[in-house]
């Protein structure tokens, strides 16, 4: 009886173990305790891996039901697409291999390429929300994990002169800081949340408590598939497609900077605000100090003294 195709590999593994021979059963083992790894080998990798010949582990993808290796690979792989995707994709980078002066230039065009496909799937009426909400918000909550803590840094960041009150989840206390805080809020405040490929669960939970909560949820991610976009009431994509990494940063950070800055716009007493902030960090300004000792009209008149000729009077 061939196996559905709709089974799982593990599946069909332990279907067929009864039958499988000594050698098969040896790769069997290491494909249930890598499987993920297994996913991104070719054949003579997985044979020498499991301590089999290639036949031997051709013959194993038969005994499972699959028409060979590829097919077993390919089956493999389908539970794993986010998370192989790009380690196939620098694979077949390392085949072809660039110089580098080449992959400067392929990165930045992948970039540049990002940020447009962003602007152009931006929809204006989320945008509107996304900023509606931010600014009507008592507490905006930013949560990212993974790669995507530091670009929540950076929302923080942009979004703290502007909001009354922001607070960052990742903390030195893991994510149960996350949810600690997210319990203590409710319809009046918002989450932000930023995923990408490869997802991270620790942002899908405290999603999901700012749900139970009944705190908004503005999701930053990059695709209607995205385990976030469900849990979200507001959504803005960002392109993030590239060769040489999991994910384009360049156009989420793009994102981020055109979020604030239309907070910014929409904010009011942003001018305000964001002169408060100059005069706060001013000490730690290279250069500041001298500015700060001296008062405007007093430097006008220093430097009109030094702009005026040897030995003329100044006239009344």
């Amino acid at each position: 009886m061939q196996p559905s195709s709709a089974t799982t590999v593990p599946q069909r593994i332990a279907q067929a173990l009864p039958q499988l021979t000594r050698s098969h059963r040896q790769v069997a083992d290491y494909v249930l305790e890598r499987p993920l790894q297994v996913a991104t080998l070719p054949i003579d990798e997985l044979a020498a891996m499991a301590g089999v010949s290639v036949a031997t582990a051709n013959r194993f993808a038969r005994a499972l039901g699959f028409d060979g290796y590829a097919s077993f690979r390919a089956e493999l792989v389908r539970g794993f697409e986010p998370l192989v995707a790009p380690v196939e994709r620098l694979r077949g980078n390392l085949a072809n291999p660039s110089s580098v002066a080449e992959v400067f230039s392929m990165a930045l065009e992948e970039s540049q390429r990002n940020i447009e496909a962003t602007r152009h799937a931006l929809d204006p009426a989320s945008c509107e929300a996304a900023v509606e909400r931010v600014l009507g918000a008592r507490t905006v909550f930013v949560a990212g994990f993974g790669a995507s803590a530091w670009l929540a840094g950076l929302l923080h960041h942009g979004l703290d002169a502007y909001c009354a009150d922001v607070r960052l989840l990742p903390s030195m206390s893991g994510v149960t800081h996350g949810a600690r805080s997210l319990a203590r809020g409710g319809s009046r405040d918002l989450l932000v949340a930023l995923t990408f490929p490869r997802y991270l669960t620790d942002t899908l939970a405290l999603t999901g408590i700012a749900r139970k909560q009944g705190i908004g949820v503005l999701a930053l991610t990059d695709r209607p598939s995205s385990p976030l976009a469900p849990l979200a009431d507001i959504t803005l994509y960002a392109q993030t497609e590239t060769r040489f990494r999991p994910n384009c940063e360049t156009s989420v950070l793009a994102l981020v900077e055109a979020l604030t800055s239309a907070v910014a716009l929409r904010a009011p007493g942003a001018f305000q605000a964001a002169s408060k902030v100059v005069q706060t960090v001013m000490p730690w300004l290279h250069g500041a100090q001298d500015l700060r000792a001296t008062p405007a009209s007093a430097r006008i008149k220093k430097r009109l003294a030094r702009q005026r000729p040897a030995g003329k009077k100044k006239t009344r």
